[in-house]
Parts: C-alpha cells; sequence; structure tokens
C-alpha cells in the first residue's frame, strides 16, 4: 500500500516523552522526504517542548509499498538518557507510541453517515494561534468506536473532511483486522499498547549510544543519524528477517 496513516503519542514520562515523540515523528518526516515520499501533518498537539500527539498522512506518488517498509515501527518506543532539566544526571526512562496503519479504499469498509458527528474549528498554527479566520479545520467523532480524528491540513473544510475521513477509514480497517485475528485465535497486543515502560518493542539507550529491537534482537549504534533519518539499516534488518 502506497499510503499509510503515522500516528505517534507520547506516553509515560512528562516533558521527556513528548521530546522523544516529537524527535521519532522528526526522524519519519525524514525519512520520507529521503525518499521523495509525501509528508503531510493532518492534526497535533504540542506540549510546548514537543508532540502530544501528531497524526500524518505518508504517501509515494510512485507507488511504492510505504506500509510494508514501515509496518515494524508500530509499538512502543522507549528512551532511556539524562533529561536537559535533569541535574542530578540520572537516566530517565520515557517512552512514545507509533501505529501505521494502511489508507483502505472507501469501499473496504463500510461508515453510516449517521454514525459520525461532523465539527469545524478554525485551524492553529504553532502555539496553538489561530491562522484562519474561516473554520476550515474539520474534526470527525465515529461514534460506535469513539475513533476521534481531525485535519487541518488542507486550506478547505471539503479537503480536510476527506482527509480525517481517510484516517477514520485506516482506524477502522485496523480495528477490523484485529478483530479478525482474535476471532481466528491469532491473538497480538494492540499497536499502541498502553504507554506504558513495560510495554516496549524498541529501546533507544543514548548513555549506550545503542538502539536495540527486542522483537528480533537487533542492535544499532550512532542513535543521533538514525533520529536524523536514516533508517535504512532498520528496515533492511526487517526485511532480512521476513525473507528468512
Amino acid at each position: 500500500m502506497n499510503k499509510v496513516i503515522l500516528e505517534v503519542r507520547a506516553g509515560a514520562g512528562g516533558d521527556e516523552a513528548s521530546i522523544f515523540a516529537a524527535e521519532l515523528a522528526r526522524m519519519y518526516r525524514v525519512f520520507a522526504e529521503s525518499r521523495k515520499w509525501k509528508f503531510l501533518v493532518l492534526d497535533s498537539s504540542e506540549s510546548g517542548v514537543g508532540y502530544k500527539t501528531l497524526i500524518a498522512e505518508i504517501a509515494d506518488p510512485a507507488g511504492g509499498d510505504v506500509y510494508n517498509l514501515l509496518k515494524q515501527e508500530s509499538g512502543v518506543h522507549r528512551v532511556q538518557r539524562v533529561p536537559v532539566t535533569e541535574r542530578s544526571g540520572r537516566v530517565h526512562t520515557s517512552t512514545a507510541s507509533v501505529a501505521i496503519m494502511p489508507m483502505v479504499e472507501a469501499r473496504e469498509v463500510e461508515i453510516n453517515p449517521s454514525d459520525l458527528e461532523i465539527s469545524t474549528f478554525r485551524s492553529s498554527g504553532p502555539g496553538g494561534q489561530n491562522v484562519n479566520k474561516v473554520e476550515t479545520a474539520v474534526r470527525i467523532l465515529h461514534k460506535p468506536s469513539g475513533i476521534v480524528v481531525a485535519s487541518q491540513a488542507e486550506r478547505s473544510q471539503l479537503g480536510n473532511k476527506e482527509r480525517a475521513m481517510s484516517a477514520i477509514r485506516a482506524k477502522l480497517y485496523e480495528q477490523q483486522q484485529l478483530e479478525e485475528q482474535v476471532r481466528l485465535g491469532k491473538i497480538r497486543r494492540d499497536q499502541i499498547g498502553t504507554g506504558d515502560r513495560s510495554e516496549k518493542i524498541r529501546t533507544y539507550n543514548f548513555p549506550d549510544d545503542r538502539i536495540t529491537d527486542h522483537r528480533i534482537g537487533k542492535k544499532w549504534h550512532n542513535i543521533e543519524k538514525i533520529l536524523e533519518g536514516d533508517m535504512e539499516p532498520i528496515i533492511k534488518a526487517f526485511q532480512k528477517e521476513e525473507n528468512k
């Protein structure tokens, strides 16, 4: 699938978790741009130092399989380092959760219009200030599931409604796939989990300059370079595991 919805949420750890969430979001954006993919932020909630949440659409105009390359990123990411605000030099552990959801066609997910609650608001810029006098931003609540998605990326209300609906369909599709796996007896943990420190797929250990993926047991060094968007070593490692 050449389009995905990326969702990054700060987990346990306060401001440090928000900072880490922003670093992960930037890593995915820079990686996407290096591949000449489109990275469009649909909605975000900032904490002042980073992101509480960020939802973006990533698409490859050339038709490449974005989902297959990024699907392994779903889960809880854990960071261990000394925050800049820590005076005693103590290492803190914080988390951020990531979800990679495939964009699906409207015909693949049936949505009853009466199940939707659609509201509009003014789009905002950095710091939450309004940058548009017209209510072009759209927020959609899917009442049966409780899923809420907002989009303020487009200049028109119609464009934002279409973006938000695409994200709603992606979330519902992911939910349906999970329910189907449960029915088949292939129960797996939800992509995002609770964001707790004990739930992790990957640890970014700054004191040792080491990234460890706990699912495949692989380790990489040079954290800063990877967080700057050089994700190729991680992606290639997972591709190698799949081809075994």
